[in-house]
Parts: C-alpha cells; sequence; structure tokens
C-alpha cells in the first residue's frame, strides 16, 4: 500500500515538473521522442520514465506555447524523425521555471527540514 502511495505521489510530482524537465534536456540538444525518454531515463538513473501518454502531449503544448520547435529531419538509416528544439522564448522561460524551482525546493527544504530540532 505504501509504495502505490508513493508512486501516485511520484507522478503528482512529475505531472508538475514534466515541461521544466523536457525544456532542460533541450538546452543541451534538438532531440526527437525516443531520445528525450531515453535521455529523461539516463539522466535521472531511472526515476523519471516518460510514457507516450505523458511526454506526446507535453512536447505538444511546448510547441504551441512556442517553447519549442519541431522539425522533421531524415536520420542516418532514412527514418524521418521530429526533432524538437528550444526556443529563445523557451530559454528564458526555462530560467524563470529554474529560479522558481530553486525558491520552492529551499522552502520546502526549511519546512521539512529545519534545522536545530
Amino acid at each position: 500500500m505504501m509504495e502505490v502511495a508513493r508512486d501516485l505521489y511520484r507522478r503528482e510530482l512529475l505531472k508538475g515538473s514534466t515541461e521544466t524537465l523536457l525544456l532542460s534536456l533541450l538546452l543541451g540538444e534538438a532531440m526527437y521522442g525516443y531520445q528525450l525518454v531515453k535521455e529523461m531515463d539516463s539522466k535521472s538513473s531511472g526515476y523519471f520514465r516518460f510514457k507516450e501518454g505523458t511526454l506526446y502531449p507535453a512536447l505538444h503544448r511546448l510547441e504551441r506555447d512556442d517553447l519549442i520547435a519541431g522539425k522533421w529531419q531524415s536520420s542516418a538509416s532514412g527514418q524521418d524523425r521530429r526533432y524538437y528544439y528550444i526556443t529563445e522564448k523557451g530559454r528564458t522561460k526555462l530560467a524563470s521555471m529554474l529560479e522558481e524551482w530553486n525558491l520552492f525546493t529551499t522552502a520546502v527544504n526549511l519546512v521539512a527540514r529545519p534545522s536545530g530540532n
């Protein structure tokens, strides 16, 4: 039962962090969907496991809001893939999101782990 509750909590945390995580990955380089899934899994040591039902709606929202842009390209194998790039607006938004994240986590830690008690 405790594990189920933890998994639900983890999903809620991920839901609120998905866009920040995706923009952060795209800051380094343009990537296609499956590459984003693998990179997220790798960089988080398996903590974040995106499924198509989470990934593609988030990418479409980011693209609709002009935070990323997608472009079809042929790969070396000849398969067309849609690569996503962070836009200048996306870079600005990410900087703001990360600043807020730092304020939020600091405040949570002050409450959850007060020093001197």
